[in-house]
């Protein structure tokens, strides 16, 4: 005998209608081709101007002059601008499920704090000079944390008021610590007045591998969540009754954001509104189903990061603005506008 199935599960299964699953692809197309367009721009545009005969040699018949070497810089820091920026995306968007917060970003959970936290220690206690050494600080720093968030904030138990709360008190704290050590430390202050804006200038193609491996697992990892992230999406008993687990998906949730969040301000530092806007964004023109959201989050926040880091560049010619300056200046008054909205203000 053939039994129904609930309308709850029958309501999350159900396919979007045709036309709008077609439109919705035209788009996630679109802005495939829209990133194209920004790193090809990120590449030929920065504080010198070069030719674009020249800039094609460079990216594939590099013989070594002054020209060539800058065309190489870039396309390392264009590169870094597409894993970074669609970590933080793709975070930002997992985070905003996981806590049923439209405001849930890296900082949330700690994750920044961490991972400053990690850095600020490693020069002022363990003597590292260099950013391939901040690299793995920033990172544990930031596993550390995410683990001890999950763990305060439940673990088993974990909801989503309990792990917004155990970051916030983290981040408090860790904050605390950090002004604290930076005062004390002239050397330690002036390093991390850098580090802490967030900036791809420092990319080389050695970062990007030792920061790549966690990309590319915390990337999978968020992508496939989005089928169970949907169904805690309607709330814990109806999650349940369509089958999730929700300690496991909060728990993996927890880890891809950690992983992602980490390595992505491990190799640039605390970039902030990328994680926090995109997906409102997104979530304005695909709606709800986290199907759609975390690949355009993946596509749309790497355009957001390189065209500010390119509007960096040519605002300040001969020297350059930090991405991170440039986002926080464009990112406030359009978050301000689009939580204005009531339509992305909730989830």
């Amino acid at each position: 005998m053939l039994v129904d199935s609930p309308p709850e599960q029958r309501a999350e299964t159900a396919p979007a209608p045709p036309t709008r699953r077609a439109i919705r692809a035209v788009g996630l197309l679109v802005s495939v081709v829209i990133l194209v367009l920004v790193a090809l721009a990120s590449i030929a545009i920065g504080a010198k101007e070069l030719p674009l005969d020249q800039v094609w040699h460079g990216l594939f018949h590099d013989s070594g002059t002054y020209a060539d070497v800058v065309v190489g810089e870039r396309r390392s820091r264009t590169v870094l601008g597409l894993l970074v920026g669609a970590a933080l995306g793709l975070s930002g968007a997992v985070l905003q499920a996981l806590t049923r917060n439209p405001l849930a970003d890296p900082g949330l959970l700690g994750i920044n704090a961490g991972a400053s936290a990690a850095v600020v220690t490693a020069i002022t206690y363990f003597g590292v000079t260099t950013l391939s050494g901040y690299v793995w600080f920033a990172f544990f720093g930031a596993a550390a944390v995410g683990a001890l968030v999950w763990f305060l904030g439940g673990s088993r138990g974990a909801t989503p008021v309990r792990l917004a709360l155990a970051g916030t008190a983290i981040s408090a704290a860790l904050y605390g610590y950090l002004q604290a050590v930076m005062i004390m430390d002239d050397a330690a202050l002036g390093k991390m007045r850098f580090w802490t804006v967030g900036s791809l200038a420092s990319a080389t193609d050695s970062m990007i591998m030792q920061v790549l491996p966690f990309l590319v697992i915390g990337t999978v990892l968020a992508l496939a969540l989005a089928r169970p992230l949907n169904a805690m999406a309607m709330g814990d008993d109806t999650a349940r009754a369509l089958g999730a687990n929700l300690n496991r998906t909060r728990a993996l949730s927890m880890a891809a954001a950690t992983v992602l969040c980490g390595a992505a301000t491990a190799a640039c530092g605390p970039i902030v509104f990328v994680g926090l806007m995109v997906p409102h964004v997104v979530r304005s023109f695909t709606g709800p189903d986290l199907r759609w959201i975390l690949p355009y989050a993946t596509v749309l926040s790497p355009v957001l990061l390189l065209g500010a880091d390119v509007v960096g560049r040519i605002v300040a010619r001969p020297a350059e603005l930090q991405v991170g300056i440039v986002t926080a200046i464009i990112g406030g008054p359009v978050f301000i506008y689009l939580v204005r909205r009531r339509r992305t203000a909730q989830l």
